[in-house]
């Protein structure tokens, strides 16, 4: 795309803005010691309704929410609707589990979940296994919103695509990536939670006046959507980059709608979010008034059927650009720099939110715990700052080596792996002595087996290993979501183990106590 110098420095002027306040953000709000790591991960713990509240919505509808949705639309048609009951299903279950598991975490101290499970469980190897599937599924998640950064700045003209001049190319990312490394280590999270603030300002203005302004240019809703029907009709049958099933099989999108749902607050970053708030009350308002981003995300959604509508094709033949370029060709330059400017804004947000909960649990649950002399919490804080730099500095390695395929291709395993630590966390919270800590380490680990070597079974289009996320599980002739089929099997090791286990270790005495008969009380006082 052409460089448009007005879109350009609408866009440098938010995004200086954005800046300034992520630095300002040191002092916001600040309640204690900066060099704590209440203070400098979680804010203080003091995050009210609304501040939690954009801050969670900041890290939920990041920029490759904003770009991939659409183009999950552009791309498949209708299947790219799976997101919304995915959400309805997310805020359902944080609702029923996240008001006690944020009362446990302002008891007791709790930093990450791996906190939650150390002392749930008492079990090392459970903790670590817990905390390496965090930083795992993570990092392909944080190279994601680069990944989106990297399509706005095409869009722009001044990088990825845009340019065949490798320098030229990845300059504007790596400046963006110098400064979000840079306020994120000085504040921490009250930056993005700030910056949050503008982000979904901005968001919510430009995806309004998209859905209005829109389709009057293209003739309502009932041209565009039946130019979009003709558009996917002389598509293949098959998408680049997916499975034939996943335009086709309902299945496929219940499960992948339901296991997308229940995987969300298990991620490293969403509990950051969560524990930053003021308490369960907090939390449960939040739970509670989050959908409205949903029905967001819905018009969201319908930017992809527009840019079908309008013809827009993507540059390169990538669908990640129909959303920007649609939103270049249909508005003057000057909202064209706003409308980039906020997805940027939403590849910042989340970016510094996992960068930050990664290193939470490296210096919390790997440094710390594992330190043979006593660690300080000025060093564990330290420790917590560097690592949060090199995640963002690995995420950026990852943007520049490997295609986007391949990041997405590794967010979907670590979509698969992350859910398979859902036993555990549901059973720690409701239920400690019914689960046995080996029979959770051992489905957690075959639920990641399995998940990895079925997802490597789905071969894409191009003729390589995970091509996909979906396939045939067990005696089933449907391919369903691969995390689901995984967390069933997962699930039914820990019930069959920790019924073996409770058998196994119950004592001479429970056995003669189950099998002894019962003795009748008396009715009454006895008789004298």
């Amino acid at each position: 795309m052409s460089f448009d110098p007005v879109a350009f420095s609408v866009f440098l002027a938010l995004l200086l803005l954005v800046t300034v306040m992520g630095f300002v953000a040191s002092r916001w709000r600040r309640t204690g010691d900066a060099d704590h790591l209440d203070e400098w991960a979680l804010g203080g713990r003091t995050f009210g309704p609304l501040i939690t509240w954009v801050l969670l919505g900041g890290d939920l509808y990041s920029a490759y929410t904003l770009i991939a949705i659409p183009a999950a639309l552009f791309s498949m048609g209708a299947f790219g609707f799976y997101a919304i009951p995915n959400a309805v299903v997310l805020y359902s279950l944080g609702f029923l589990f996240l008001p006690k598991l944020v009362s446990l975490a302002h008891k007791n101290g709790y930093v990450t979940l791996t906190d939650f499970v150390n002392d749930r469980f008492r079990s090392t190897p459970l903790s670590l296994a817990i905390t390496i599937t965090g930083l795992l599924a993570t990092m392909p998640y944080l190279a994601l919103q680069l990944v989106g950064l990297e399509v706005v700045l095409g869009s722009l003209g001044i990088g990825g695509s845009a340019t065949d001049n490798w320098f030229l190319r990845d300059l504007p990312l790596l400046l963006a990536f110098g400064i979000l490394a840079a306020y994120t280590y000085s504040s921490g999270l009250r930056a993005p939670a700030l910056i949050a603030f503008v982000k979904d300002a901005l968001v919510y203005v430009v995806v309004i006046a998209a859905v209005i302004y829109i389709p009057i240019k293209l003739g309502g809703f009932h041209s565009i959507f039946d130019a979009a029907s003709k558009a996917l009709a002389d598509k293949p049958s098959t998408p680049a980059g997916h499975d034939p099933a996943v335009a086709v099989d309902p299945g496929i999108y219940m499960t992948l709608a339901l296991g997308s749902g229940m995987a969300f607050f298990l991620y490293p970053h969403a509990i950051t979010g969560v524990f930053a708030s003021r308490g369960a009350k907090t939390v449960r308002r939040n739970m509670s008034l989050l959908p409205l981003y949903t029905v967001l995300l819905g018009l969201v959604a319908l930017l992809g059927v527009m840019a079908l509508a309008a013809g827009v094709t993507p540059l390169d033949g990538n669908p990640q650009y129909a959303v920007p370029q649609l939103l270049s060709q249909m508005f003057p330059s000057w909202f064209t720099g706003v409308a980039f400017a906020a997805i940027a804004m939403s590849a910042l947000v989340p970016a510094a939110i996992m960068a930050i909960a990664a290193g939470n649990l490296v210096s919390r649950n790997i440094y710390r715990q594992f330190s043979r002399r006593a660690v300080s919490t000025e060093a564990e804080t330290l420790v917590s700052k560097i690592v949060s730099v090199l995640v963002k500095a690995g995420a950026l390695a990852f943007v520049f080596t490997l295609d986007a395929k391949a990041a997405v291709n590794f967010q979907l395993l670590g979509g698969i792996w992350i859910l398979q630590t859902l036993p555990t966390v549901l059973l720690g919270l409701f239920t400690k002595r019914a689960a046995d800590r080996r029979a959770l380490m051992t489905g957690l680990l075959t639920g990641i087996a399995y998940g990895t070597w079925a997802a490597y079974g789905v071969k894409s289009p191009g003729g390589g290993p995970f091509g996909g996320s979906t396939a045939a599980p067990f005696f089933l002739t449907s391919p369903i979501y691969i995390a689901v089929s995984s967390l069933v099997l997962n699930s039914l090791i820990v019930l069959a183990g920790s019924l073996l286990a409770r058998l196994l270790t119950r004592t001479p005495q429970e056995s003669r106590r189950e099998t002894a008969p019962a003795v009748r009380e008396p009715l009454g006082p006895p008789v004298s």
